[in-house]
């Protein structure tokens, strides 16, 4: 899933403020047309629409009205129509916010900080180079998602969640497969595996995932 998607026909203007978010460290993507970001945003999904009114074919609140009837991602509008009308218009589609054009940028990157810290932040956890959403039981690695199971989401938030720790197998057992479970111990093992091959730059000599021997694993 990538963090944003800017919907805006004004070539010079998206360049622009792609440059600016995407050294906030957002992921970014750009369409042309509403019917493009319907594409893009049904194959890729967006944790942040910002998203023009103005645009060829079908136009920026029908977009919203689309995107309203199957998800609450937070939707930006970013408009020259300037009317009341217009504004209470984009709202009632679903928009989370409406801004003027021409807008600060400033202002623009503190509305789109505001919006992720609100609806995201308790969601996710971070560390390095890894991030780990909650919500969609997904994870990032250099902002690319990396496919994991369910089991090895639950293990990795929870090494993440006590990072630094010395986490002792027999604990990390129970806390994942349950004590009832009947799987053996050996799973855990495997499944570490599994996981330093997804996020470790060398999985043969693993950084993050450290086994600590005689107790169990330390994730740094």
């Amino acid at each position: 899933m990538i963090d944003i998607l800017i919907v805006e026909d004004n070539k010079e203007l998206a360049d622009l403020l792609c440059d600016f978010l995407r050294a906030e460290n957002y992921t970014v993507s750009v369409a042309e047309s509403g019917e493009k970001a319907l594409l893009l945003y049904q194959r890729y999904g967006a944790r942040l629409l910002v998203l023009d009114i103005m645009l060829p074919g079908m136009d920026g609140f029908s977009v919203c009205q689309k995107i309203r009837e199957e998800s609450n991602t937070p939707i930006l509008i970013v408009s020259a129509k300037t009317e009341k009308d217009d504004k209470l218009t984009g709202l009632m589609a679903g928009a989370d916010d409406y801004i003027e054009k021409p807008y600060d940028i400033d202002i623009m990157l503190a509305k789109i900080a505001g919006i992720f810290k609100r609806r995201y932040a308790q969601d996710e956890v971070t560390s390095g180079n890894l991030r780990l959403n909650r919500e969609s039981r997904t994870v990032y690695k250099d902002d690319k998602e990396i496919s994991v199971t369910a089991k090895e989401f639950e293990l990795l938030l929870c090494m993440v969640e006590n990072q630094g720790k010395v986490l002792n197998k027999d604990w990390l057992f129970r806390e994942i497969w349950g004590s009832d479970s009947f799987s053996e111990q050996q799973t855990l093992t495997v499944h570490m595996k599994w996981l330093r091959e997804k996020i470790e730059d060398d999985p043969k000599h693993p950084t993050r995932i450290q086994t600590v021997w005689g107790v169990g694993y330390k994730f740094v």
